[in-house]
C-alpha cells in the first residue's frame, strides 16, 4: 500500500504529534508499506531528506507560539505526490498541509484521513480574548475541517464524543497513538531501581500555560510539599514565567528546568524522576503519560476523561481531584513495596499502547474507511450511527 502522511510537524520538531507520525511511519514500512511523509520545512528552502519532502514555510507564531505557515503552494512537491498516487492520504494537521492533503486525495481518488491531535477549546486564550467565543469558533473550524475528510482517526473517546458534539458526519475511529516501549525498557534494565528515599517529581512536556504547571508549583509550596524535588523537561513560551512563580515561592532550589532535550535522551531523563506528574486538562491523549508508564514511572495525574482506562488508581498511579489527592497518592508512593507493584503496573499498562499495536489498528481503518458500510460497522460497531 502507499500512503502519504501530510502534518505539519516533523523532525527535528520535538512534540506529541512528531512522535506519532514518526513511530506510524516506522512500524507501516516495517509491516512492507510504502511510505512518504509531506511537511514543512523550518526555513523558507524546500528540501527532501529520504521519503521526507520539506515544503517552504514562514513563521507564524502571532497564532500560536512555533507555527508555521507554508510560504506558497507547495507546487512540485504536490505534483510529485500525485504522480505517485497514494492509496491512502493521511494528514495530521488542520492547517498548512491540510490543504495539500486535500488537494493530493481529491486528484489521485485516495482515502482522505485525518487524525484529530488536538483540542483547540483548551487554547482560547491563543487567538480569542473572549473563551465562550474562542470555544464556538473552535467547533466550527473543527466540524468544517473535519468533514471534509473521508474519516477521522482520534486517540481517545473523550475526543470521539467532544467531536460528536461539534456535528462532525464522518465516521470516528478511536485509535490511542502508540509508544516505544522497547526504548523506555531498555533504559530502564540500564538504570537499574532507583533510589526509593529520592522523592524527585518529573513532568516532560511543552512549558504552555494549558498544562497548568504552575498548579503544582503552588502546591510544592504547602507545607506536605517540602519533601519534594521537581525536575521539568521541555522548554516553552511559559519557561521563564514558571522560574519567576517559583522563584517567588521560595522552592526555586527544589525545581529544575532541565529545557528541551533531544528525543533519543528522553527514556534516560524519565529514569531520573521517581514520580510523574500532570496538571493538565487540555490533553488530548497525551504521549507523555504514556512514556512514564513505559518508563516504570507510577502517574499521579489531575482527573481527565482522556485517562479513561490509562491511569488507574492504585494500579499505575493515581487520577487526582484535589490537593489532598494529590499529596496522598505522593505519599502512599513512599512505601517502598507499594512503589514496586504500581511500577510494575505502569509497565504492564503502556504495553497495551506499544507502537505495534497502534500501526496495526490504523492499518485497519485504512482498509475500512471507503470500504461497505458492513466493514466499518463490523470493524467498529459504534460507528453506525455515524455513518446513518
Amino acid at each position: 500500500m502507499k500512503i502519504l502522511i501530510t502534518s505539519d510537524w516533523y523532525r527535528p520538531a520535538v512534540n506529541g504529534v512528531v512522535t506519532s507520525v514518526v513511530n506510524l511511519k516506522e512500524q507501516l514500512e516495517a509491516k512492507g508499506h510504502e511510505v512518504r511523509v509531506l511537511t514543512l520545512a523550518q526555513t523558507r528552502h524546500s528540501e527532501q531528506e529520504g521519503n521526507v519532502w520539506y515544503i517552504p514555510s514562514i513563521g507564524a507564531g502571532k497564532i500560536y507560539p512555533g507555527a508555521r505557515a507554508a510560504a506558497g503552494s507547495g507546487g512540485r512537491f504536490v505534483s510529485e505526490m500525485v504522480e505517485w498516487k497514494p492509496d491512502v492520504v493521511h494528514s495530521q494537521c488542520e492547517f498548512a498541509t491540510f490543504r495539500f492533503a486535500k488537494q493530493i486525495a481529491r486528484k489521485t481518488g485516495a482515502k482522505f484521513l485525518h487524525t484529530y491531535h488536538t483540542v483547540y477549546e483548551d487554547y482560547t486564550h491563543y487567538f480569542s480574548p473572549s473563551p465562550s467565543a474562542g470555544r464556538k469558533a473552535a467547533a466550527a473550524f473543527s466540524r468544517m475541517i473535519l468533514n471534509q475528510t473521508d474519516g477521522v482517526i482520534v486517540p481517545t473517546e473523550k475526543v470521539r464524543r467532544l467531536l460528536e458534539g461539534y456535528g462532525v458526519k464522518k465516521p470516528l475511529y478511536t485509535v490511542p497513538s502508540g509508544i516505544d516501549c522497547g526504548q523506555f525498557a531498555r533504559e530502564r534494565e540500564k538504570t537499574g531501581c532507583k533510589a526509593l528515599d529520592a522523592q524527585i517529581l518529573i513532568t516532560v512536556g511543552r512549558l504552555a500555560r494549558e498544562k497548568n504547571i504552575g498548579e503544582i508549583l503552588n502546591w510544592l509550596a504547602d507545607p506536605r510539599g517540602a519533601a519534594y524535588r521537581y525536575l521539568i523537561v521541555g522548554d516553552g513560551p511559559c519557561r521563564s514565567e514558571l522560574e519567576t512563580q517559583a522563584k517567588r515561592l521560595g522552592i526555586r532550589d527544589r525545581v529544575f528546568f532541565a529545557g528541551m532535550v533531544r528525543p533519543e535522551e528522553v527514556p534516560a531523563w524519565y529514569q531520573k524522576g521517581r514520580v510523574f506528574v500532570s496538571a493538565s486538562e487540555s490533553e488530548t491523549q497525551g504521549l507523555t503519560y504514556l512514556e512514564a508508564l513505559a518508563a516504570g514511572i507510577p502517574a499521579v495525574c489531575r482527573k481527565d476523561a482522556c485517562l479513561e482506562g490509562v491511569i488507574q488508581n492504585g494500579r499505575n498511579g493515581w487520577q487526582y481531584e484535589t490537593r489532598e489527592e494529590f499529596f496522598d497518592a505522593l505519599e502512599t508512593l513512599a512505601v517502598p513495596e507499594i512503589y514496586r507493584r504500581i511500577s510494575k503496573g505502569a509497565v504492564w499498562t503502556a504495553g497495551s499502547f506499544d507502537q505495534t499495536v497502534f500501526a496495526e489498528k490504523i492499518l485497519e481503518v485504512y482498509q475500512a474507511c471507503g470500504e461497505k458500510e458492513e466493514m466499518i460497522w463490523r470493524l467498529y460497531p459504534d460507528q453506525r450511527r455515524l455513518c446513518g
